[in-house]
């Protein structure tokens, strides 16, 4: 590999979509530097080889509303029936060989926030790494992770998967100085609050172990960038010292979670997404530290488009808050925003806490992550 080191100056402004009304861009963006010494793949990962393509799997029996618990058995016909879908393949095993080698070292990217109600599931992450296995991806050659291992404990893969499989974070807990788990080599800077530390360094497993990722995000609300789904999940669960991008009303997740998500090798190795669609949090997320914001939309999403998949996401988590009586995930009235200690998100649905910018997801369209234009998605439904 080439490790001579070279730098992408990115002046964000230049770089604005047009957001076709759904919300105003930022008028100040942030400068954001990209340091990496990867290259990218002749055909990165994202958007991969179905830009602007998702399949949508759903099922009523996927989930019972009462317990909340998922049926395995559904979930993997789901997986099985999203998958040759997508690839067009007439069997799960030729569909998986689509995406991975033996050879493959695999990151499965969950997300584990939405402790205890809304995180990716057992079942869903369970499954991929028996289809893994079942390419020839022995459980040794699999790592599951997530950013903080505080996070990974409550949620407990373990007792879910095969000895072998590597379950890893880079911090301990959320917001703690411990950079051991980053490269100092790749990161993204940039200066948004006058913060100390400008620098957003990427896991070193990402940078130095992975050869391939797979993406499973789940369906949220986000108080600062309207939902967290695909893009969020891969960006801010990938990379340290995220959270400054949000502070005191503001957020600057418009441009830095798209930036975020195209730096190599993360935008290169990231090469399916599959959204855990059978819970969701429609508002107080990315945590569901209470069921009382938590709906089952009962569906998977499969593709390799992280911004198509997103698209549709930031309608699903919309429609929901406006069928509860909520303000839209676009609402950027200053008689919305009460800029507190954050209690206020968990109090009143009717409240921001940062005027969020749903407008991230067309952001990285422009960076050649996917295809954010509604009317160019091709959307196939299939019932199980």
């Amino acid at each position: 590999m080439d490790r001579r080191a070279f730098v992408r100056l990115m002046a964000a402004a230049p770089l604005l979509p047009s957001l076709k009304g759904t919300a105003d861009p930022p008028r100040d963006l942030p400068k954001l530097r990209i340091v990496s010494s990867f290259k990218p793949a002749a055909r990165p990962g994202m958007p991969g080889p179905h830009p602007g393509r998702v399949v949508r799997v759903s099922s009523e029996k996927s989930v019972d509303v009462e317990t909340s618990a998922a049926d395995d058995a559904v979930v993997r016909e789901m997986m099985a029936r999203g998958m040759c879908a997508l690839t067009g393949k007439a069997t799960a095993l030729e569909a998986w060989k689509e995406f991975v080698v033996p050879a493959d070292v695999v990151g499965i990217k969950v997300n584990c926030g939405g402790h205890p109600w809304c995180v990716s599931a057992y079942e869903i992450v369970a499954e991929i790494v028996r289809q893994l296995g079942a390419a020839g991806v022995p459980p040794t050659q699999v790592y599951i992770y997530e950013r903080f291992q505080n996070q990974l404990d409550e949620v407990n893969y373990a007792p879910h998967l095969p000895d072998g499989v590597t379950i890893v974070a880079a911090e301990t807990a959320n917001r703690r100085a411990d950079n051991r788990g980053y490269d100092p080599a790749t990161y993204v800077e940039a200066d948004l609050f006058g913060e100390e530390d400008t620098r957003s360094n990427m896991m070193r497993l990402v940078s130095q172990k992975l050869t391939k990722i797979i993406n499973v995000p789940n369906m949220k609300d986000h108080g600062a960038t309207g939902a967290t789904g695909c893009l969020k999940n891969i960006a801010y669960g990938s990379f340290s010292n995220v959270a400054r991008t949000h502070y005191n009303g503001k957020s600057h997740t418009y441009s830095f979670v798209g930036t975020l998500a195209s730096v190599e090798p993360l935008r290169s190795r990231t090469v399916l997404q599959i959204m855990d669609g059978l819970r969701g949090v429609w508002h107080g997320g990315p945590f569901a530290r209470t069921r009382k914001y938590v709906f089952y939309p009962k569906q998977i999403l499969f593709g390799t488009d992280p911004v198509a998949i997103d698209r549709l996401l930031l309608d699903v988590i919309d429609d929901e808050r406006k069928r509860r009586g909520a303000i839209s995930i676009y609402d950027r009235n200053p008689a919305s925003l009460k800029v507190d200690d954050g209690r206020a998100r968990d109090a009143d649905p009717n409240v921001n806490i940062i005027i969020r910018e749903p407008g991230h997801v067309e952001f990285a369209g422009s960076l050649g992550l996917g295809v954010a234009d509604k009317a160019k998605i091709k959307i196939q439904d299939i019932q199980v």
